[in-house]
């Protein structure tokens, strides 16, 4: 080994020190003497400790959830990027939200590290790569209106660091999550959202606590976005997409659960709507024809609870 890998080595050694999640666990210490049910106890024990960690972050996620609405109102985009178990997560949360909600495509991104092939294997070396994040955002025209999302267990991925970088220089708002603070990550973004979560059950096994927490803070920052731009009816997913049998049924059974009305009649809307199921339950509940149920929705930008208010 050359001396400048031995010295970038040592660096490296040393800055890992330094990160909560690279920590090594004193209550797990004996996990490879125990039983099955011991392990399973002990990975357990340190789930439960997630949730109640990500609670204590929920005013900087609320400033996030206001960015994107506000964004998404605009014309603009969610964007998620990361490396390895974080990118994985953003690209999961990004293309759940079409289904769920009726949205485009290109409304909520999720990129990583190494491009769709780093999905199901390791792209060695993507995470380090500063110009290829760079040369990904600059791949969907990334722009000032967007919210562009850096996650990185660990405060300090090369790859999410230039991106965050790149983004604040184009104009976007930048939120950075992560698991352990970084003076270079919190100053790379506008909004930081850092859920330290502690050492993992398996020294630096980021796809634990860790990719917990991102998990349940990705789900947070759509599906409260999604609620707050009208895509929702009480907790129902007024505007899912009936494109296939599941979802069909689910459609059926939304516009069910909203009116109070029978399979029959559920169905007898739901063709009539095109499918919509927000157009359909909008129907059933003011005797409104399509076109006329189509305008008014409209003009109450999606949001059901005010056309009903207004046509009732």
């Amino acid at each position: 080994m050359s001396a400048v890998l031995m010295t970038k080595q040592s660096t490296l050694i040393d800055e890992l020190k330094t990160i909560t999640t690279e920590g090594q666990n004193s209550d797990t210490l004996d996990i490879d003497l125990l039983d099955v049910t011991g392990v399973l106890e002990k990975i357990n024990d340190e789930d439960q400790k997630v949730a109640n960690i990500v609670k204590l972050i929920i005013p900087e996620i609320a400033k996030v959830v206001d960015k994107i609405v506000d964004a998404f109102a605009q014309g603009g985009r969610l964007i998620y990027i990361g490396a390895g178990t974080s990118g994985r997560l953003g690209v999961l949360d990004a293309v759940e939200c079409p289904p769920t909600f009726s949205v485009s495509d290109q409304q909520v991104l999720g990129i990583i590290a190494g491009g769709d092939k780093a999905i199901k294997k390791a792209v060695e070396g993507a995470e380090d790569n500063e110009s290829l994040a760079i040369k990904d955002l600059k791949a969907v025209k990334l722009v000032a209106k967007d919210v562009l999302v850096g996650i990185a267990a660990s405060g300090r991925t090369p790859y999410v660091l230039s991106a965050m970088n790149y983004g604040k220089a184009v104009g976007a708002t930048v939120v950075g999550l992560s698991c352990s603070y970084n003076d270079k990550f919190a100053q790379a973004n506008d909004i930081n959202l850092c859920a330290i979560v502690g050492a993992e059950a398996l020294t630096g096994s980021t796809r634990m606590k860790s990719g917990t927490a991102q998990k349940l803070i990705l789900n947070m920052l759509t599906t409260a976005s999604m609620i707050r731009s009208g895509k929702t009816y009480r907790n129902l997913m007024i505007d899912v997409s009936a494109s296939n049998e599941k979802l069909y049924a689910r459609a059926v059974r939304i516009v069910m659960q909203a009116t109070e009305c029978d399979y029959q009649g559920a169905k007898k809307a739901l063709d009539i709507a095109d499918n919509n199921t927000k157009l359909a339950t909008f129907m059933v509940l003011t005797g409104l024809d399509v076109a006329t149920a189509k305008a008014a929705l409209l003009h109450h930008k999606g949001f059901l609870r005010k056309a009903i208010k207004q046509s009732v």
